[in-house]
Order: structure tokens, then C-alpha cells, then sequence
């Protein structure tokens, strides 16, 4: 099984940009799907965005509305996401999660970072 650790959240003001990493180590396969979800208290997990090899990429929330891109640097084991235009609604803890296949339901998901804090403030 691989590891998986986020890097890259913070806090920052509405309208400002973040790059989220997600590494992969240890055993893992080039062609497993690799996804962002992210959890706000009191609401359920959702599917922001997956990515599976050789970058095929698939989208979940509509609200983001192209200000998130999710890429990957299969040479690092590094799954980006990239999130511009932020605000508060986007306040959240972001997980990256790894699946044989993609799906928008953390259910499928075998393999879990611990997370990564984003807070936008107005």
C-alpha cells in the first residue's frame, strides 16, 4: 500500500491561489487514480477532482467552476491540485485518496493522506 501525504494548504484571502501537493511513497501503481476530496464539519466528504494515468482528469463539484486543476508529475509521484480565485466557501480540509478506479465516492478509495487545512478568509 502507498503512503500518501498532502502539503501546500493554508491561509489565504478571498481571491487568492494555493498549489496543493499530494506525494505518493512506498509500493504504489503508475496507473492507480489518484483524487482530492475535501470535508468541511458538519457536511459529507466530497470529490473535487481525479486524475488517472496518463492524465486523464475528471471533475466533481460544480460550484468550483474551472478555478481548480488537478494535475500530475509521474516522475515525483506528485499529484497537484491547483486552486485559484478561492473563497470562503472553499474552506476546508483537502484529502488526497488513491483507487484502482475513479468515482466521486470516498468509498472507493483505499488510501488516505491525513490531510491538508485550507482557510480563505473575506
Amino acid at each position: 500500500q502507498a503512503q500518501l501525504e498532502e502539503s501546500g494548504g493554508g491561509s489565504v484571502q478571498a481571491g487568492g491561489s494555493l498549489r496543493l501537493s499530494c506525494a505518493a511513497s512506498g509500493y504504489t501503481s503508475s496507473r492507480d487514480c489518484i483524487a482530492w476530496f475535501r470535508h468541511v464539519p458538519g457536511k459529507e466528504r466530497e470529490g473535487v477532482a481525479s486524475i488517472y494515468y496518463p492524465g486523464f482528469t475528471t471533475y466533481y463539484v460544480d460550484s468550483l467552476k474551472g478555478r481548480f486543476t488537478i494535475s500530475a508529475d509521474n516522475a515525483k509521484n506528485t499529484v497537484y491540485l491547483q486552486m485559484t480565485g478561492l473563497k470562503p466557501e472553499d474552506t476546508a480540509m483537502y484529502y488526497c485518496a488513491r483507487a484502482t478506479w475513479c468515482s466521486r465516492h470516498a468509498s472507493g478509495y483505499t488510501a488516505w493522506g491525513q490531510g491538508t487545512q485550507v482557510t480563505v478568509s473575506s
